[in-house]
């Protein structure tokens, strides 16, 4: 097999002046060196980089990140040092703990007629932004689809504090670690993909249609290229940050008296298998009335998945909405749905799970 290795040349005046600090506060070592009287290039090899230090280089001298389950080992624990070549070096936390941000409550109305662009994203997929604010960075809604039902897609994972994507439309099949083979979601079914679970997409079919949520906004989404799916062992009570894998099948759940009067509703168990870190729930009309009432949670984020309704928001002009529309409503906030059609169709997703409803 033909050996191939890259390197990222960077420039200097003085090449004796940047080898002791590469080599001895970097801890990086010394490859290659030339010519032998008067070296004017040296490579450099450590922390997964390979640098080749050249006199005269064009090149600006850069910026180097350094990542480390343990930044005091390096550089007597700066955490930022510049090189005699001019070189910026960032030395930073490998696995930086995942930060959720403070929510900016907002009462937000996000309908499919207003046509928000559809935005090319990871893997080909289109996204339809469905909080556009994302509640000050807390959280993330995004309406997504495949038009061709192909995902380019390799095991990965996400640093997220709570995942959920929920098929409205379609079929998809995903690879999960630990458990088990292909795991197929139909319209009405969903999952809940706990923080770093390895997964991936393997197919979907024409059409395809999710809700997903993440939280916080802004997460990273990691590949894993050593890791093989599926894995060998079945481990369906296995936890993740206290969160478990979640498949649920829409068509098997029970509809019962929601928190909302004049309407049902299936409890996914999402609140239960998260240990209350968030709460999904498909929700839907009994021909009962529908009254006023105000929350005290986090996060109430609604799409509406088929039929309509009136949304009536205390000193707001009322929205009538229509399947591909969506809302939040901040705590404290009175609201009704009025005149819901018969078919109507809800998808509540609520942080934290439980969260008091107070009849106004």
């Amino acid at each position: 097999m033909t050996e191939i290795r890259a390197e990222i040349r960077l420039p200097t005046q003085e090449l004796r002046n940047d080898l002791p600090f590469y080599m001895k506060t970097l801890g990086m070592r010394l490859d290659m060196i030339y010519p032998a009287d008067n070296p004017e290039v040296a490579v450099l090899s450590g922390h997964g980089l390979r640098i080749r230090i050249q006199k005269g280089a064009p090149e600006a001298p850069g910026t180097l990140r350094i990542l480390t389950e343990d930044p005091d080992s390096i550089a007597e624990g700066k955490r930022e040092l510049t090189a005699p070549n001019g070189t910026r070096i960032e030395i930073d936390e490998l696995h930086p703990p995942l930060v959720l941000p403070a929510t900016e409550h907002a009462f937000v109305v996000r309908r499919l007629a207003d046509q928000a662009p559809w935005i090319i994203g990871r893997a080909g997929m289109e996204y339809r932004d469905l909080v556009p604010s994302r509640l000050g960075g807390a959280m993330i809604a995004s309406h997504i689809r495949v038009p061709d039902g192909k995902v380019p897609d390799m095991v990965h994972f996400h640093k997220v504090g709570f995942q959920l994507i929920f098929c409205i439309k379609g079929w998809v099949d995903v690879l999960y670690e630990d458990q088990g083979g292909l795991r197929r979601i139909h319209a009405g079914d969903c999952f809940i993909q706990p923080p770093q679970i390895r997964h991936r997409v393997v197919e979907s079919g024409d059409g395809i249609e999710v809700i997903e949520i993440g939280v916080p906004a802004e997460h990273i989404t990691e590949i894993d290229h050593d890791m093989t799916l599926p894995t060998p062992h079945l481990r369906p009570d296995r936890e993740w940050d206290g969160q478990r894998f979640v498949h649920n099948i829409g068509k098997e759940g029970e509809f019962r008296p929601f928190r909302l009067p004049g309407f049902v509703a299936r409890d996914t168990t999402i609140n239960a298998n998260t240990k209350g870190v968030a709460s999904v729930m498909v929700a839907r009309p009994d021909g009962g009335e529908t009254r006023w009432t105000s929350h005290d949670g986090d996060i109430l984020f609604t799409f509406v998945m088929k039929g309509g309704m009136t949304l009536e928001g205390e000193g707001k002009d009322p929205y009538r909405l229509s399947a591909g529309d969506a809302f939040v409503i901040p705590p404290g906030m009175a609201t009704r749905y009025a005149d819901p059609t018969a078919d109507l169709e809800l998808l509540e997703v609520s942080l934290p799970g439980t969260f008091e409803t107070k009849q106004l």
